[in-house]
């Protein structure tokens, strides 16, 4: 059962063929858009990282706050650039979250979630090329938790952070 929203040109705005949402561009275009998003995104803030933990003194780079307006600042961007494309998910937290709500495809949903755990491996395999020394001598590889603190309530933290990331991004007044 089609549904189609007409406008007062007699345009056809809108169409939904049995389903909650309306998908994007074709898969190949929406999963570059995803992969190289996902990737620049990798990229910079491993690298900003590895800048923070490679100075050696406090106002000879980044700092935290400098990490912190490189994370922020690429998510911003690329789901700014990207939104349009591929829906803007660059994580696949947000792929889930929109698949549970209806709002994709059981296949695409798939499609980015595979996408992009393997540009995952890319993004640190490129820094690593082009930082060897330091990436090799910093352990930037391995995350770890500051001393003081478990593991449990490190990842509950996560799981927390990550659900109001979803939560926000769903969320409509």
């Amino acid at each position: 059962m089609a549904k189609e929203l007409v406008g007062e040109e007699g345009s056809v705005h809108e169409q939904h063929h049995g389903k909650d949402f309306v998908d994007p561009p074709p898969p190949p275009l929406t999963l570059i858009a995803e992969f190289a998003a996902t990737l620049l995104f990798l990229y910079v803030s491993v690298a900003t990282v590895i800048g923070r933990k490679s100075q050696t003194h406090s106002c000879a780079g980044v700092g935290f706050l400098g990490v912190a307006w490189a994370f922020g600042g690429m998510i911003f961007i690329l789901v700014y650039c990207s939104a349009g494309i591929s829906g803007g998910h660059i994580n696949p937290a947000m792929t889930l979250g929109r698949f549970v709500a209806r709002k994709l495809s059981l296949v695409r949903a798939v499609a980015y979630i595979v996408s992009q755990s393997l540009v995952t491996i890319s993004g640190a395999g490129s820094v690593k090329a082009v930082m060897k020394d330091y990436y090799n001598s910093l352990g930037v590889a391995a995350n770890s938790v500051a001393s003081g603190y478990s593991k449990a309530p490190a990842l509950g933290a996560e799981i927390i952070g990550t659900f109001d990331l979803v939560y926000i991004v769903f969320y409509r007044p």
